[in-house]
């Protein structure tokens, strides 16, 4: 399974879309060390592409899938 795949279905398991958000590094727990410098660039990768959104709060940045592209995102994660 990809990192891309692996980190979308990790936020849409945990329903993490659009308000209910959780901090990048919580998104990065259970990757093994040697990924995660790669899970963290993937993650900057679908924030661009608008599949994440980003917001600070509590001091981090936090992230959540956007609902705009749920359809996008079910399509993607599908085994």
């Amino acid at each position: 399974m990809s990192i891309r795949k692996a980190v979308l279905k990790k936020l849409f398991r945990h329903r993490y879309i659009g308000g209910r958000h959780t901090e990048i590094r919580n998104a990065m727990k259970g990757f093994p060390p040697p990924l995660l410098k790669e899970v963290k660039e993937e993650i900057k990768n679908l924030i661009k592409e608008s599949y994440l959104l980003s917001k600070m709060s509590t001091g981090e940045i936090h992230i959540s899938l956007n609902p705009r592209k749920i359809n996008d995102i079910r399509e993607e994660i599908v085994d």
